[in-house]
C-alpha cells in the first residue's frame, strides 16, 4: 500500500534501482516515488515510512523508518497504526511531566485494610479498576469500586491533560496499545498493581438485593492484595480452584451482587446480546501463535454489572446538581429500524415479541430489549445465529455517544449514565472525574462547561477511530493465523452478514471471512427485501443469516485484512 497520511506515506514495497530515477523507488497502489538510497538502509520488500518532499520534479521522499517486514504480523499492524495517523510515541516533554507527576496524599481516606482485588484480560498493564466487599451488620453489602485517580497526576491544561484529551482514548491492537496516558502513568503510577500503595477515587456502594440505598464518593489510597484475571475467577466459580483469603469472601460478595444486578437489568428491559472477542497470542518474533475467541462469561459479567451501578451512581449525583459532565448517551432507536429488525427475524423464522400498533421511540428502546431477550433464549434452544442474530440488533439500534445533555441510555434502560470507570483509557471519564472531586470538595477545580460540547463531539470521534483501527488490526492478525493452517481443510463456520457483494461468515473459532457472490457457482443468487438471505433463482436454495456452513479458503491478503471463501 502506499497512501498519503498528511506528510507521511506508508509503503509496502521497496525496489532498486529504477529506470532514470537515480536511485530506489518506493512503490505501491498509489504509484512510485524516487528516494535517496543513501537514506535506505531498508531490503527489497520491506514496509517504510517515507516523507514526501517537495521538488521541482516531484515525486521524490524520503525513508523515516523501516517498519519491518510484510510476512510479519506485528510489523504489517504497525504500518496500519501510523498510516491511520497514531504517533506511536509521546513528546518528550509529555513523557517527562508523566515521570515527575506526583499526586497528592493530603485528605485522602486510607482504604488499605480493606480486601481488594482487580480482575483483568490475561495480559492487561494498565488496571483501572479494583473492587472491595463487605457485609453489613443489617444484611446489606457493601461493595467499594475504587478507580485510578487519573486526576491526581494530570492536571487540567497541562502538557499531558492536552495530550491526553488530543489521543482522546487507548487504542488497543493484537500485541500492542497506543495509550492516551504515557506508560509511566498508564503502566505505573496509575494503575492499581498488586501490593502498591496507589491513589484512588472511590465509589461506596450499599446494596439491598439489586437496590443502592446509599452512595458515597471520596478521595483514597487502597492497596490491591490479588491481580486476578477472568479465566482464574471462572475456574474459582466452577469450582475448579479454591480462592483464597483474605479476598476470597469479597470475591463472593460481589458476586452475590452482580447477579442480583443481572436479574434486575433483565427485568427493566435491558440488552442482552452474545458476543466473543477475538484474543491473539503474539511470539517475541511478531507472529501470530494462536487465536482464541473469548467469549463473555461470569466474570466478564460480574465486573461490568458493578461498574455499571457505579457509572449510574456518578452520573446521578453530577445530574443532580446540574454539573458539568460528558454523559454516555445512547438514544432510543427509531421506531421504523425496529419494524424492520421484527420483519427480519421474521424471514428468518425467530420468534419474536408482538409489535404494537403504534410504537412510539421510548417503547422502541423497550421492545428492542425484549427482542435482545427473546433471541438470547432462542440462540440457546436452537444452537442457530449465536453472532449473526446480535448482529442484526445492534445495527437497528442508534449509536452512542458523548454530550453534556443527559439523554439517557437506552441500551441499559438507564435515565442517566456516564462514563467513570477508565479514566486511563479514555478522556470522557476524565472529565467526568475532575466533575465529581469538584462537587465533592476534594481539591479539583470547577469544570469549564464552555467546550463540553466539542469535547463531547471530539471524543466520540475518536472513539469511532479508535474502534475501526482495532477491527481492521484484528483482521490482519486473523489473516497472520490463518496461514498458519491447512489450506486445503474445509471449516464449519456461521453466516454473519449479508449485503449484495457476498456473505461475510465466522469459521474456525475466531476467523472471518467473505464469500463473494461471483465465487457462489452453480446458481443466479439475489438477496431478498429484508436483507437477510440469499436465494438461488433456479435451484431454490437459500443461504441465510444464522445458516451453518462449511467453506473453503479461497485467498488470504494479510495487509488488507481480507480473506475470500468459498461455500462448500
Amino acid at each position: 500500500m502506499l497512501e498519503r497520511r498528511g506528510r507521511f506515506v506508508v509503503a509496502s514495497e521497496l525496489f532498486a534501482p529504477a529506470r532514470g530515477a537515480g536511485g530506489r523507488t518506493v512503490s505501491g497502489t498509489g504509484g512510485q516515488l524516487a528516494v535517496d538510497p543513501a537514506r535506505s538502509r531498508s531490503r527489497a520488500g520491506d514496509l517504510v515510512l517515507v516523507r514526501l518532499v517537495a521538488g521541482r520534479r516531484g515525486g521524490r521522499a524520503e525513508i523515516v523508518q523501516r517498519l519491518g517486514r510484510p510476512d510479519v504480523a506485528r510489523d504489517v499492524i504497525e504500518a496500519l497504526m501510523l498510516e491511520r495517523g497514531l504517533r506511536r510515541r509521546f513528546d518528550p516533554a509529555v513523557e517527562r511531566q508523566a515521570r515527575e507527576a506526583v499526586g497528592a496524599a493530603e485528605g485522602r481516606r486510607d482504604l488499605r485494610e480493606l480486601a481488594t482485588f482487580t480482575i483483568d484480560p490475561t495480559g492487561a498493564r494498565d488496571y483501572d479498576d479494583a473492587i472491595s466487599a463487605e457485609r453489613l451488620a443489617d444484611g446489606r453489602t457493601r461493595i467499594h469500586v475504587h478507580i485510578a485517580d487519573v486526576a491526581a497526576f494530570v492536571a487540567t491544561g497541562s502538557l499531558l491533560d492536552r495530550e491526553a484529551q488530543r489521543r482522546g482514548t487507548s487504542v488497543y491492537v493484537p500485541g500492542g496499545v497506543e495509550p492516551m496516558l504515557p506508560p509511566a502513568l498508564s503502566n505505573e503510577k496509575c494503575s492499581l498493581v498488586p501490593g502498591e500503595d496507589r491513589f484512588a477515587v472511590t465509589v461506596e456502594l450499599d446494596f439491598d438485593g439489586p437496590r443502592v440505598m446509599r452512595a458515597a464518593f471520596t478521595r483514597s489510597v487502597i492497596r490491591s492484595d490479588e491481580r486476578l484475571d477472568y479465566a482464574r475467577v471462572d475456574r474459582i466459580f466452577a469450582g475448579r480452584e479454591e480462592p483464597l483469603d483474605p479476598w476470597a469472601q469479597p470475591l463472593s460478595l460481589a458476586r452475590e451482587v452482580a447477579r442480583a444486578l443481572a436479574a434486575e437489568r433483565a427485568r427493566r428491559g435491558g440488552l442482552e446480546i452474545t458476543s466473543a472477542e477475538p484474543d491473539f497470542e503474539l511470539d517475541r518474533s511478531g507472529h501470530v501463535r494462536r487465536l482464541t475467541l473469548g467469549a463473555q462469561t461470569e466474570s466478564h459479567a460480574l465486573i461490568e454489572h458493578l461498574m455499571i451501578a457505579a457509572n449510574e451512581q456518578v452520573a446521578k449525583l453530577l445530574e443532580e446538581r446540574a454539573l458539568p459532565a460528558l454523559y454516555r448517551v445512547h438514544e432510543q432507536p427509531d421506531p421504523e429500524r425496529v419494524e424492520r429488525l421484527i420483519e427480519q427475524l421474521a424471514s428468518l423464522s425467530v420468534p419474536t415479541p408482538p409489535l404494537p400498533e403504534h410504537l412510539a421511540p421510548a417503547a422502541a428502546g423497550e421492545l428492542v430489549g425484549k427482542i435482545s431477550q427473546a433471541v438470547d433464549a432462542y440462540v440457546r434452544s436452537s444452537g442457530r445465529g449465536r453472532l449473526a442474530f446480535g448482529a442484526l440488533i445492534l445495527r437497528s439500534l442508534k449509536q452512542a455517544y458523548y454530550s453534556p445533555r443527559n439523554l439517557g441510555h437506552a441500551g441499559l434502560r438507564s435515565a442517566r449514565y456516564c462514563h467513570f470507570t477508565s479514566p486511563i483509557r479514555r478522556y470522557p471519564d476524565l472529565i467526568c472525574h475532575r466533575s465529581l472531586l469538584s462537587a465533592i470538595g476534594a481539591g479539583e477545580p470547577a469544570l469549564d462547561a464552555t467546550r463540553l460540547a466539542e469535547l463531547g463531539q471530539w471524543t466520540s470521534l475518536r472513539e469511532r477511530d479508535a474502534v475501526d483501527i482495532e477491527r481492521s488490526a484484528d483482521d490482519v492478525a486473523r489473516c497472520f493465523a490463518l496461514l498458519r493452517e491447512d489450506p486445503e481443510r474445509l471449516w464449519d463456520g456461521e453466516v454473519v452478514g449479508v449485503i449484495g457483494a457476498g456473505a461475510f461468515i465466522a469459521f474456525g473459532g475466531g476467523y472471518e471471512g467473505m464469500a463473494p457472490v461471483r465465487r457462489m457457482r452453480g446458481d443466479w443468487w439475489e438477496l431478498n427485501e429484508q436483507g437477510t438471505i440469499f436465494e438461488g433463482t433456479r435451484s431454490g436454495r437459500t443461504l441465510r443469516l444464522g445458516d451453518p456452513v462449511r467453506v473453503a479458503v479461497g485467498s488470504i491478503d494479510p495487509p488488507r485484512g481480507r480473506v475470500d471463501l468459498d461455500v462448500v
